[in-house]
């Protein structure tokens, strides 16, 4: 049993929250493991550096990623009232979300299951 009346659990969980900027990017239409490489390349770097790595990067990943790396800034310029040019990327990361399951049709009137995975990708920003 939980300790406490609801109200004074749910108050002790707020306090404990993570006050760092973020953003997260839910059902991402790209593969954890793909998301991960470009993710790789900007953790640790401070923001206008991962942006120009973003920007020059070929892979697929790197677009959306960027967008969402510009979202988490602007949270903390809006919200934390952070100075952006003080901001790196302190964490990010890639999970594995759902899997669309889609059929293709082979000989003989078999068919082969093609997996469309998906991600949920989130950035957290820290000052320095």
């Amino acid at each position: 049993m939980a300790k406490g009346h609801r109200s004074q659990i749910k108050k002790e969980r707020n306090q404990n929250k993570d006050n760092r900027p973020s953003a997260k990017l839910s059902y991402a239409r790209i593969s954890a493991q793909k998301a991960g490489f470009v993710l790789d390349a900007i953790r640790g770097k401070d923001v206008q550096t991962a942006l120009g790595i973003l920007a020059y990067n070929p892979r697929y990943a790197s677009a959306v990623i960027e967008k969402l790396l510009k979202s988490a800034i602007a949270n903390a310029e809006n919200n934390n009232g952070m100075d952006p040019e003080n901001l790196y990327v302190d964490e990010c990361f890639a999970n594995k979300a759902t899997t669309m399951k889609r059929i293709r049709p082979r000989a003989r009137g078999m068919a082969y299951r093609i997996e469309k995975r998906m991600s949920h990708i989130t950035v957290i920003l820290n000052e320095r």
